[in-house]
């Protein structure tokens, strides 16, 4: 159940009863202290000043049409006309049975195709690439868990110019098969090594160039030397992926290459239909839709003159095997903002093209940088790119320092697997808890942190519920009696839970992540009032509300857990 859509409909009938135009909303939004009520409509100013009548009159006419029968148990006019809800205990200890069940249902369910993560296979993967992926995989989360048919699509870059010069530096390892391996071991050194020689050697140089021309023609000795570098870079790129707990899978994996072939057919298209036009000897396509402020149509080239193409040819082929191919009827692309010249001009181009209607939804959801301390993106000491990998690394490596600081009594291996999910989810959640448009500061002291709003604070959350259990030797699932709700602090608690799928929703709509995140630390922080003020085990509380009060805890703990999941960060029953 929506609470704020229940009470909008509610609201919505009632100001029409009252003779207030359809199109007037009630403008229903959370009461910022109890006192005020649990909601607030604040549409009245708004419908008075158009209907030229006193906003406390029509607030008192919206009231009288009002039918929240069960549903709240005061109504009352503040200010200039706010109304005022508040929400009776019953209804909301009635409601809160499945807060958050998946969505098994969905009869609004689409085909949402999200573009994410896509690396370039030259290198390894770094930092840069981390919002794409744990953020399009957050976004796959949530339309699953919704009901929507979600595919992911992982857009590797596995084709163009840099791959002629790598096939060619591997060509110089081939005579032992062991020195191959070895070289592809560390794929950032096999790059700045076959970039070294392509710079310095002008034969080298020629070589990787003619290289290209045969790879994309299929010549079947450079697809095998290509197929050994593709090889091993997808398959750390899948181990990344694992690392990060992450749904990306082989399977997912639909790179630049695969679009190999329809690039003629669609560049031959856009010429048919007079999109893309001859200059210069490119074929380009200019779009006064995105024309400057001279007036100058933005050109977008969908073939050099050399006659190669570009990202721009392989992302229409992809766009329309996306709508045409998988039937898609939302596709979410989550590239960073310095491509979102690229992807309107992408968009424009492929509605013209009729790959893909109006009725189909296109969205690019941009995101900021990974800033360092001191405001530049972020980088080693030395200045270099920061590997992922390294970086997942010693997040562990630090949180398990924290870990085995906080609680000694653990074994070994509880350490090693708390230390994982701890420094992983610090990670990620640091990330997904920013604004997605915004850049913001790395820094290690602040996301490890088990205070704040931090992964670490909400998993510790839920390991401290769970121990309310184990302290108690009752199973969560066990619990039967219904919730009774008498204090202020197990109303609030309620009405946060009850707002969990309203949450979902809107993330699921506008693609912030940060929206969940800052809604699992307010229920947080909701169970901890809860806890310090209203006593669960105590020797003094009778049984039914030692049972009631065992159910919120046991919602709060479902609730943060299913949260984190749709976050992608793990929860551990002990920490």
């Amino acid at each position: 159940m929506r609470l704020k859509d229940l009470l909008t409909q509610r609201f919505s009938a009632a100001m029409i009863a009252s003779g207030i135009p359809e199109d007037c909303s009630p403008m229903l939004a959370l009461s910022g202290k109890p006192q005020f009520g649990d909601y607030q409509a604040n549409g009245t100013m708004g419908a008075a000043k158009r209907m030229k009548e006193n906003p406390r009159e029509l607030a008192t006419q919206i009231i009288g049409k009002l039918n929240l029968e069960g549903i709240a148990d005061k109504l009352e006019i503040a200010g200039p006309g706010f109304i005022n809800v508040h929400l009776s205990p019953s209804f909301l200890s009635d409601n809160l049975k499945g807060v958050n069940s998946r969505s098994l249902d969905n009869k609004d369910k689409k085909i949402v195709v999200i573009d994410h993560s896509s690396p370039n296979l030259a290198k390894e993967m770094h930092v840069g690439h981390l919002r794409s992926t744990i953020i399009g995989d957050c976004l796959a989360r949530v339309l699953e868990f919704q009901g929507h048919e979600v595919v992911r699509q992982n857009h590797m870059g596995d084709w163009g110019t840099q791959f002629g010069m790598l096939i060619a530096e591997l060509e110089l390892h081939l005579g032992d098969g062991e020195q191959a391996a070895l070289a592809l071991n560390d794929l950032e050194v096999f790059y700045q090594q076959s970039k070294k020689h392509f710079d310095a050697d002008p034969e080298f140089a020629d070589k990787a160039r003619d290289y290209v021309v045969k790879l994309q023609s299929g010549d079947k000795h450079c697809r095998n030397l290509w197929q050994k570098f593709i090889d091993v870079s997808v398959a750390h790129n899948l181990d990344i992926y694992q690392k990060l707990n992450v749904g990306l899978l082989k399977k997912h994996i639909k790179p630049e290459s695969a679009y190999n072939d329809d690039l003629e057919p669609v560049l031959q298209d856009l010429v048919d239909q007079g999109i893309a036009v001859d200059s210069n000897g490119a074929k380009v396509a200019f779009l006064p839709e995105l024309a400057d402020k001279n007036g100058n149509p933005s050109p977008m080239i969908v073939q050099k003159s050399g006659g190669g193409f570009l990202y721009s040819t392989t992302d229409l082929a992809a766009l329309r095997f996306r709508v045409n191919k998988l039937h898609a009827n939302r596709v979410l692309y989550f590239i960073d903002a310095r491509q979102s010249l690229h992807m309107k001009q992408v968009f424009i181009t492929g509605r013209k093209a009729g790959y893909a209607p109006h009725s189909v939804s296109l969205e690019h959801h941009p995101f900021g940088t990974m800033m360092g301390n001191d405001g530049r993106p972020f980088k080693t000491r030395s200045g270099g790119t920061v590997k992922l990998a390294d970086l997942l690394t010693e997040a562990v490596e630090r949180a398990e320092k924290l870990v085995r600081k906080k609680n000694d009594d653990l074994n070994e291996a509880d350490i090693k697997s708390i230390a994982e999910k701890v420094g992983i989810g610090a990670i990620k959640y640091a990330d997904l808890s920013i604004t997605r448009t915004n850049d913001y500061i790395f820094n290690w002291d602040a996301m490890l942190s088990f205070e704040g709003n931090t992964a670490p604070y909400l998993q510790y959350a839920y390991t401290r519920i769970c121990s309310i259990f184990r302290k108690a030797g009752i199973e969560q699932n066990s619990l039967t009696a219904a919730v009774k709700i008498l204090e202020g602090q197990e109303k609030a608690l309620a009405l946060k839970l009850l707002q969990f799928n309203e949450v979902i929703d809107q993330v699921a709509i506008d693609c912030y992540p940060h929206t969940l995140c800052t809604y699992l630390y307010e229920l947080a922080s909701a169970f901890m009032t809860f806890y310090e003020h209203c006593p669960v085990l105590k020797s003094d509380v009778s049984e039914d509300i030692k049972q009631s009060r065992l159910q919120l805890c046991a919602l709060s703990a479902d609730t943060l857990a299913c949260g984190l999941d749709l976050l992608g960060i793990e929860v551990m029953e002990k920490m």
